[in-house]
C-alpha cells in the first residue's frame, strides 16, 4: 500500500463558523489524535484528501508543519446531499504496529444456473493488520455456489500479514433461491378491480 503525502496546517478556530470558512477555502478541518498525545486540529487540502479516501484505509503522511506524521482515516463526516467533506477524523499510527480497520468484501464468479440471488449479509470484515500494509478489500470465489450455500467468516482467505477479528463464523454471504410470486386468484383479482 501506498502512502498519501498531504501538507496539513494547525488550526486554532473552532466552531461553525470557523469550519465553514475552512471549507470555503477548499479545505477540510480534521483532528488527528492517538497513541495518548492531544488531539491536534488540522486543515487538510479538500481535493487531495478527497482522492485519497478513495481508497478503503488510505495510509496518509501527513506533514504537520514540519512534523511528519502516519495516519489512518477513522471517521469521515460528508454532506447528506452533496456528498463533500464535512470533517475527518484521523488516527496516528506507526510503522509496524498492529491495527484494526473494517476491509470490504467483494464477491467474484457466477452462481449456480436457477436464479439465486447472492446475499451480502456482511458487507466488511474487521480484520488486524501491519498499520503500513493494510489491505484494501478481499475478494471471494461464489462460482457455483447453489441456493443454501453460505460462507463464512473462517472460510475467507485474507491476505498475508491480516488476522481475522471478526467472529469466525458469522456468515458473510449467503446464496438465496429466488422466489417467484404467486398469481393472484380471480376471485381476489376481481375485489381489486372494483375497489
Amino acid at each position: 500500500m501506498s502512502e498519501v503525502k498531504l501538507a496539513a496546517s494547525v488550526r486554532s478556530e473552532f466552531g461553525k463558523g470557523a469550519a465553514r470558512a475552512i471549507r470555503r477555502d477548499a479545505k477540510v478541518p480534521a483532528v488527528v489524535y492517538g497513541h495518548g498525545s492531544e488531539p491536534v486540529h488540522v486543515t487538510l487540502p479538500a481535493h487531495e484528501l478527497g482522492l485519497a479516501l478513495r481508497t478503503p484505509n488510505v495510509l496518509l503522511s501527513l506533514d504537520i508543519e514540519g512534523k511528519n506524521e502516519l495516519a489512518i482515516p477513522k471517521a469521515v463526516q460528508r454532506d447528506a446531499i452533496k456528498g463533500f467533506l464535512i470533517h475527518v477524523d484521523l488516527l496516528l499510527v506507526k510503522r509496524g504496529e498492529k491495527v484494526t480497520v473494517e476491509i470490504p468484501v467483494q464477491a467474484e464468479g457466477e452462481l449456480a444456473a436457477g436464479g439465486n440471488l447472492l446475499e451480502h449479509v456482511l458487507s466488511t470484515l474487521s480484520v488486524e493488520a501491519e498499520a503500513t500494509h493494510l489491505p484494501e478489500a478481499v475478494t471471494v470465489s461464489v462460482e457455483g455456489l447453489e441456493a443454501g450455500a453460505s460462507v463464512l467468516a473462517k472460510d475467507i482467505t485474507l491476505p498475508k500479514g491480516a488476522t481475522l477479528v471478526t467472529d469466525a463464523d458469522a456468515v458473510v454471504l449467503q446464496v438465496l433461491a429466488a422466489q417467484a410470486e404467486e398469481p393472484a386468484a380471480e376471485g381476489e383479482a376481481a375485489e381489486g378491480a372494483e375497489a
